[in-house]
């Protein structure tokens, strides 16, 4: 009921002409908000296509990342009855440690798996429908993982930590191109920050439902996986109902009528010319360009820095230390005094943090841009990082340094979710034209993925090398990405693809051919017809001296 209200408002610029004599007023009521970011550009449409998109999918990526922590002493004693049963004695130590490894890394093998499927599915299916088969990965691996303890096969948990691993690497690539390609340039960062928010919201979820009162009990673990489930089937039977990327309809389906009926539907106004002119004219500059090959956007040298810039961006996002914090949370509580009965209710305030500074990110980046966020946050995870080994390394000096610990935790957990969390995501996005984008994603799933599998083998060694000082490793890794995007990171804020692409243009020191020849056409149409006003926005924009 609700979006049929909105849609009514599509009407409003027809009755708003420019002589009409309320148009001041009608342009004032629909802009709303200061600073060029209007209420229009939030249809109803738009945020329910968000909201589900991204609760069937980034939700769940988090939701998995923190639900394997509660049940890990119930898991494992799943594991040695199975094996028992099987082999008539118990499992030896070392088997049930390289079976709990496995377990918990293979989450990133399935992802990384599913980063390599998304542009072939993609190309086939399309965004939504991409989104809407991945339903099936999470609902199997739902299946799997809720039966494992009455089937009596750990084998079964495994496997479904897996197929959720493919889940989560189709989601975080299909998900960031569907929003980044319905949404207005004006908001396509908050939108996009969307994934980042439902990531944390996910891993809040999972650390309240694995507290004992809820599922964290031995006899109810196996429904902290069922969960998966829920979110999946409501994607699966709202999704339908959402239009299909307008850009990809222009782009590689060639249906015009079809795009013009998303961009209405998306962006809650009848007379959507002009957009469908400047993805036209967009298209027209890419005219010559095919669907690129991942070995195709690496050779290109019109896009070499930002396949370097993605590279680092996701690079810096997985090895930051984050998941190092995850791992001293515990007994940097314990330290501080924190009963043992009660470090599972404080651990929910980092879920909290990370939720509420992903939201804080998503309402302030049209107005401070990437660039800052990002510089920002991995300088503030730099600092804090420094403060915390002083602290564990002298928290036995003073009873109040063990607190000053868990106040640097919180702080480098919000510092991460209030840019870093959910940008590079976003620049991916904006990077890359049409063509380029789903090989682009690949890439940035695969360095996403390998960095996470790399975080999770390489880091036991270098705490057991390093012990507290092992941070210091994790703070030159933030302080290097944030001197790289200082000089090289372009603001990317409400500029189109189009301009992004020209920002790299003088690092790249090479020009798009098609751009130079359309934009050669473009002027000497201009020169010989002066007074026709038939170049779109886009061509304007290359005719005007960009390129």
């Amino acid at each position: 009921m609700a979006c049929g209200s909105m849609d009514s408002r599509a009407w409003v610029p027809l009755t708003c002409s420019p002589g009409h004599p309320g148009a001041a007023e009608c342009g004032h009521a629909l802009r709303g908000t200061p600073g060029g970011r209007t209420r229009k550009d939030w249809s109803c449409w738009l945020i329910v296509a968000s909201l589900v998109g991204a609760f069937g999918s980034s939700f769940l990526y988090g939701y998995n990342l923190s639900v394997v922590n509660a049940p890990t002493l119930y898991i494992k004693s799943f594991y040695n009855e199975s094996w028992e049963r099987r082999h008539g004695h118990p499992i030896d130590q070392d088997t049930l440690t390289l079976l709990w490894s496995v377990t918990v890394s293979i989450f990133a093998i399935g992802g990384l798996v599913g980063t390599l499927l998304v542009k072939l599915i993609g190309k086939v299916l399309g965004r939504k429908h991409t989104l809407l088969v991945n339903n099936g990965f999470a609902i199997s691996a739902a299946l799997l993982m809720a039966c494992s303890l009455q089937a009596g096969a750990f084998e079964m948990l495994i496997v479904g930590r897996f197929i959720m691993g493919v889940d989560g690497g189709i989601a975080l690539s299909a998900l960031p191109m569907y929003l980044n390609e319905i949404s207005p340039k004006a908001i396509r960062g908050s939108l996009g920050q969307v994934t980042a928010i439902f990531i944390c919201v996910g891993v809040f979820v999972g650390q309240l439902l694995g507290l004992p009162e809820l599922l964290g009990k031995e006899s109810t673990w196996p429904y902290l996986f069922g969960v998966i489930a829920v979110p999946a089937l409501v994607q699966l039977v709202t999704l339908p109902f959402l239009p299909e990327s307008p850009r990809y309809l222009l782009f590689e389906k060639h249906d015009q009528a079809g795009a013009e009926k998303a961009f209405r539907t998306f962006l809650g106004k009848e007379d959507v010319s002009r957009e469908v002119e400047e993805v036209l004219a967009e298209s027209r500059l890419q005219r010559n360009i095919h669907l690129v090959s991942v070995l195709e956007l690496l050779r290109s040298p019109f896009v070499r820095w930002q396949v370097i810039t993605v590279v680092v961006t996701m690079a810096s996002y997985q090895l930051c230390g984050l998941n190092a914090i995850w791992f001293y949370t515990n007994s940097i509580f314990g330290k501080a005094g924190v009963p043992p009965e009660k470090i599972p209710y404080i651990t929910l305030s980092t879920g909290g943090i990370e939720t509420l500074a992903a939201i804080f990110s998503g309402l302030v980046i049209e107005r401070l841009g990437r660039r800052p966020l990002l510089m920002g946050g991995f300088g503030l995870m730099t600092l804090f990082f420094g403060i915390l080994t002083v602290t564990l390394t002298l928290q036995d000096h003073a009873p109040w340094i063990p607190y000053l610990s868990i106040v640097c935790i919180l702080a480098i957990i919000g510092s991460f979710c209030s840019g870093p969390g959910g940008i590079p995501f976003i620049l991916t996005g904006e990077f890359f034209q049409q063509p380029q984008r789903p090989a682009a994603f690949i890439i940035a799933g695969t360095v996403n993925w390998l960095s996470n599998f790399a975080v999770g083998l390489l880091f036991p060694f270098i705490q057991k090398s390093l012990d507290t000082y092992c941070f210091l490793v994790f703070a030159a890794i933030c302080l290097t990405g944030a001197i790289y995007f200082y000089f090289v990171l372009p603001e990317t804020k409400n500029r189109t693809h189009a301009e992004i692409s020209q920002a790299f243009a003088k690092r790249n020191k090479a020009y798009p051919p098609e751009e130079n020849t359309d934009s050669s056409v473009s002027d000497n149409k201009v020169a010989r017809r002066p007074e026709q006003d038939s170049a779109s926005t886009l061509d304007n924009y290359v005719k005007n001296g960009i390129v």
